[in-house]
């Protein structure tokens, strides 16, 4: 059915045209769309609206595999070698260490240091 309709006109809440659905849906309202279906010769109003909404899961996992950029200071030589160890790379460009996330994983301070 969709597919024979053509969308013409596309209004934000607002607009001359989505007033009294605004009114209606308040914040829930999305958009308001115009469709014409040449089959049916027939106008359609529709409306996008929000009807849930959660807190999201929080920042995205990372793998083992993902290399993460480590920042630690120059005067912290123990963390220094423990990254050394994990076969860290200095990045002297970016001023960061380049490692593999599965390989400091675990090692609460060398974690609380990942930037970005």
């Amino acid at each position: 059915m969709l597919k024979d309709m053509k969308s013409h006109t596309h209004l934000k809440p607002g607009q001359k045209g989505t007033m009294r659905l605004v009114e209606k849906y308040g914040d829930a309202l999305l958009c308001v769309r115009y469709r014409y279906d040449e089959i049916r010769d027939v106008r359609l109003k529709t409306v996008e609206i929000i009807v849930e909404e959660r807190p999201g899961k929080g920042p995205p996992r990372l793998r083992d595999t993902d290399i993460v950029l480590v920042q630690v200071p120059f005067t912290m030589k123990a963390l220094r070698e423990r990254l050394k160890g994990a076969g860290g790379k200095w990045d002297a460009k970016e001023r960061v260490w380049r490692v593999r996330y599965g390989l400091i994983r675990g090692d609460k301070e060398l974690e609380e240091r990942v930037v970005g």
